[in-house]
Protein backbone atom coordinates (compact mmCIF):
# COMPACT_ATOMS: atom_id res chain seq x y z
CA UNK A 1 0.00 0.00 0.00
CA UNK A 2 1.68 3.30 -1.09
CA UNK A 3 0.98 4.37 3.30
CA UNK A 4 3.97 2.54 3.53
CA UNK A 5 5.73 4.52 1.83
CA UNK A 6 8.75 6.63 3.59
CA UNK A 7 7.80 10.14 4.36
CA UNK A 8 3.97 8.85 5.03
CA UNK A 9 3.40 9.70 8.82
CA UNK A 10 0.74 10.92 10.97
CA UNK A 11 3.11 14.29 10.98
CA UNK A 12 2.35 15.21 7.62
CA UNK A 13 -0.51 16.08 5.68
CA UNK A 14 -2.52 13.48 4.09
CA UNK A 15 -1.29 13.55 0.12
CA UNK A 16 -4.17 12.86 -2.16
CA UNK A 17 -4.44 12.04 -5.61
CA UNK A 18 -8.57 12.94 -6.64
CA UNK A 19 -9.82 11.41 -9.77
CA UNK A 20 -12.62 13.87 -11.64
CA UNK A 21 -14.75 12.97 -14.45
CA UNK A 22 -16.27 16.50 -14.14
CA UNK A 23 -16.59 20.37 -13.39
CA UNK A 24 -14.70 19.24 -10.35
CA UNK A 25 -16.84 21.13 -7.82
CA UNK A 26 -15.54 18.49 -5.18
CA UNK A 27 -12.39 19.05 -6.19
CA UNK A 28 -12.57 22.65 -5.59
CA UNK A 29 -13.93 21.97 -2.26
CA UNK A 30 -11.18 20.16 -1.41
CA UNK A 31 -8.42 22.40 -2.87
CA UNK A 32 -9.65 25.32 -0.82
CA UNK A 33 -9.82 23.07 2.34
CA UNK A 34 -6.27 22.83 2.23
CA UNK A 35 -4.26 26.06 1.01
CA UNK A 36 -4.02 26.85 4.32
CA UNK A 37 -0.58 25.82 6.01
CA UNK A 38 -1.78 24.07 8.38
CA UNK A 39 -4.33 22.13 6.88
CA UNK A 40 -4.51 18.09 7.30
CA UNK A 41 -4.38 17.52 3.71
CA UNK A 42 -2.77 18.23 0.45
CA UNK A 43 -3.75 17.65 -2.86
CA UNK A 44 -0.82 16.20 -5.03
CA UNK A 45 -2.59 15.53 -8.40
CA UNK A 46 -5.54 15.35 -10.07
CA UNK A 47 -6.50 12.62 -12.91
CA UNK A 48 -8.87 12.27 -15.65
CA UNK A 49 -11.05 9.76 -17.57
CA UNK A 50 -11.54 12.65 -20.27
CA UNK A 51 -9.93 15.36 -21.76
CA UNK A 52 -10.94 19.04 -21.11
CA UNK A 53 -12.88 18.82 -17.60
CA UNK A 54 -13.47 21.52 -15.42
CA UNK A 55 -11.71 19.90 -12.65
CA UNK A 56 -8.54 19.52 -14.47
CA UNK A 57 -8.42 22.71 -15.16
CA UNK A 58 -8.94 24.18 -11.70
CA UNK A 59 -6.26 21.96 -10.82
CA UNK A 60 -3.86 23.32 -13.37
CA UNK A 61 -5.06 27.34 -12.15
CA UNK A 62 -3.49 26.09 -8.91
CA UNK A 63 -0.58 24.59 -10.31
CA UNK A 64 -1.23 20.95 -9.18
CA UNK A 65 0.05 18.41 -11.84
CA UNK A 66 -2.66 16.44 -13.51
CA UNK A 67 -2.96 13.63 -15.84
CA UNK A 68 -5.38 12.38 -17.87
CA UNK A 69 -6.06 8.20 -18.73
CA UNK A 70 -8.59 7.94 -20.92
CA UNK A 71 -10.44 4.39 -21.18
CA UNK A 72 -10.50 4.55 -25.20
CA UNK A 73 -6.91 4.94 -25.36
CA UNK A 74 -6.20 1.61 -23.84
CA UNK A 75 -6.57 -1.95 -25.95
CA UNK A 76 -8.10 -3.51 -22.43
CA UNK A 77 -9.86 -2.27 -19.22
CA UNK A 78 -6.69 -4.01 -17.59
CA UNK A 79 -4.31 -1.50 -19.27
CA UNK A 80 -6.38 1.30 -18.72
CA UNK A 81 -6.65 -0.21 -14.79
CA UNK A 82 -2.49 -0.78 -14.95
CA UNK A 83 -1.87 2.85 -16.25
CA UNK A 84 -3.97 4.18 -14.32
CA UNK A 85 -2.33 2.70 -10.84
CA UNK A 86 0.99 3.87 -12.36
CA UNK A 87 0.18 7.68 -12.87
CA UNK A 88 -1.57 7.59 -9.58
CA UNK A 89 1.24 5.92 -7.99
CA UNK A 90 3.72 8.21 -9.15
CA UNK A 91 1.85 11.17 -6.91
CA UNK A 92 2.85 8.99 -3.65
CA UNK A 93 -0.95 9.71 -2.03
CA UNK A 94 -1.99 8.01 0.90
CA UNK A 95 -5.61 8.22 -0.26
CA UNK A 96 -7.13 8.44 -3.25
CA UNK A 97 -10.45 10.38 -3.39
CA UNK A 98 -13.07 9.21 -6.11
CA UNK A 99 -15.04 12.82 -6.68
CA UNK A 100 -17.04 12.08 -9.20
CA UNK A 101 -15.50 9.93 -11.04
CA UNK A 102 -17.11 7.82 -13.30
CA UNK A 103 -15.55 4.75 -14.01
CA UNK A 104 -15.12 1.83 -11.59
CA UNK A 105 -11.44 1.45 -10.11
CA UNK A 106 -10.12 -1.96 -10.92
CA UNK A 107 -8.29 -3.93 -9.21
CA UNK A 108 -4.81 -2.59 -9.85
CA UNK A 109 -6.14 0.30 -8.12
CA UNK A 110 -7.63 -0.90 -5.47
CA UNK A 111 -4.83 -3.32 -4.90
CA UNK A 112 -2.45 -0.33 -3.93
CA UNK A 113 -4.49 2.32 -2.86
CA UNK A 114 -7.19 2.95 -0.02
CA UNK A 115 -9.87 5.22 -2.32
CA UNK A 116 -12.77 7.37 -1.13
CA UNK A 117 -15.67 7.85 -3.47
CA UNK A 118 -18.89 10.22 -3.08
CA UNK A 119 -22.59 9.60 -4.52
CA UNK A 120 -25.67 11.63 -4.61
CA UNK A 121 -27.79 9.30 -2.71
CA UNK A 122 -28.34 7.70 0.14
CA UNK A 123 -26.69 4.50 -0.20
CA UNK A 124 -27.36 1.54 -0.75
CA UNK A 125 -30.67 3.10 -2.16
CA UNK A 126 -29.90 4.40 -5.55
CA UNK A 127 -26.53 3.22 -6.26
CA UNK A 128 -25.51 3.94 -10.22
CA UNK A 129 -25.12 6.71 -12.46
CA UNK A 130 -28.19 8.12 -12.20
CA UNK A 131 -28.90 8.50 -8.42
CA UNK A 132 -30.38 11.68 -8.52
CA UNK A 133 -32.83 11.41 -10.97
CA UNK A 134 -33.86 7.77 -9.80
CA UNK A 135 -34.32 9.34 -6.19
CA UNK A 136 -37.38 11.80 -7.49
CA UNK A 137 -38.76 8.74 -10.01
CA UNK A 138 -39.13 6.84 -7.40
CA UNK A 139 -40.68 9.58 -4.86
CA UNK A 140 -38.73 9.65 -1.60
CA UNK A 141 -39.06 12.42 0.40
CA UNK A 142 -35.48 12.46 1.73
CA UNK A 143 -32.47 11.37 -0.27
CA UNK A 144 -28.74 13.11 -0.22
CA UNK A 145 -25.08 11.68 -0.27
CA UNK A 146 -22.94 9.02 1.08
CA UNK A 147 -19.02 9.06 1.08
CA UNK A 148 -17.50 5.46 1.33
CA UNK A 149 -14.77 3.45 1.14
CA UNK A 150 -14.22 2.19 -2.74
CA UNK A 151 -14.11 -1.69 -3.53
CA UNK A 152 -14.86 -3.92 -6.43
CA UNK A 153 -18.05 -3.05 -6.87
CA UNK A 154 -20.31 -0.01 -7.81
CA UNK A 155 -21.31 1.89 -4.68
CA UNK A 156 -21.06 -1.00 -2.19
CA UNK A 157 -18.46 -0.12 -0.21
CA UNK A 158 -18.19 0.17 3.45
CA UNK A 159 -20.43 3.79 4.60
CA UNK A 160 -17.95 6.68 6.14
CA UNK A 161 -20.66 9.17 6.22
CA UNK A 162 -23.73 10.37 5.25
CA UNK A 163 -26.01 13.88 4.66
CA UNK A 164 -29.35 13.77 4.35
CA UNK A 165 -31.06 16.83 2.07
CA UNK A 166 -34.84 17.26 1.79
CA UNK A 167 -37.09 16.88 -1.88
CA UNK A 168 -38.73 19.61 -2.25
CA UNK A 169 -42.35 20.13 -4.15
CA UNK A 170 -41.47 20.92 -7.52
CA UNK A 171 -37.82 19.84 -7.15
CA UNK A 172 -35.97 19.25 -10.89
CA UNK A 173 -33.33 16.96 -11.39
CA UNK A 174 -30.99 20.25 -11.36
CA UNK A 175 -32.46 21.84 -8.65
CA UNK A 176 -32.45 18.83 -6.02
CA UNK A 177 -28.37 17.69 -7.50
CA UNK A 178 -27.67 21.21 -6.79
CA UNK A 179 -28.44 21.09 -3.00
CA UNK A 180 -27.12 17.51 -2.54
CA UNK A 181 -23.91 18.93 -4.24
CA UNK A 182 -23.46 21.40 -1.40
CA UNK A 183 -24.06 18.93 1.60
CA UNK A 184 -21.59 16.76 -0.61
CA UNK A 185 -18.95 19.00 -1.11
CA UNK A 186 -19.21 20.04 3.26
CA UNK A 187 -19.51 16.01 3.72
CA UNK A 188 -16.33 15.17 1.63
CA UNK A 189 -13.81 17.91 3.49
CA UNK A 190 -15.13 16.16 6.60
CA UNK A 191 -14.42 12.98 6.07
CA UNK A 192 -10.95 13.50 4.63
CA UNK A 193 -10.19 15.41 7.53
CA UNK A 194 -10.88 13.42 9.92
CA UNK A 195 -9.09 10.40 8.17
CA UNK A 196 -6.04 12.89 8.41
CA UNK A 197 -6.83 13.09 11.83
CA UNK A 198 -6.99 9.62 12.55
CA UNK A 199 -5.33 7.23 10.11
CA UNK A 200 -5.28 4.09 11.73
CA UNK A 201 -7.43 2.91 8.48
CA UNK A 202 -3.73 2.79 6.63
CA UNK A 203 -3.12 -0.56 8.54
CA UNK A 204 -6.42 -1.74 8.27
Amino acid sequence: MSSDLPGHDSGTPLGLVVLVSGSGSNLQALIDASASADAPFRVRAVGADRDGTGGVERAERRGIPTFVARVQDYVTRADWDLDLERQVSAARPDLVVSAGFMKVLGPAVLGAHRAVNTHPALLPSFPGAHAVRDALEHGVRVTGCTCHWVDAGVDTGPIIDQRAVRVEEGDTLESLHERIKVQERRMLVDVVGRLAADRSWQNA
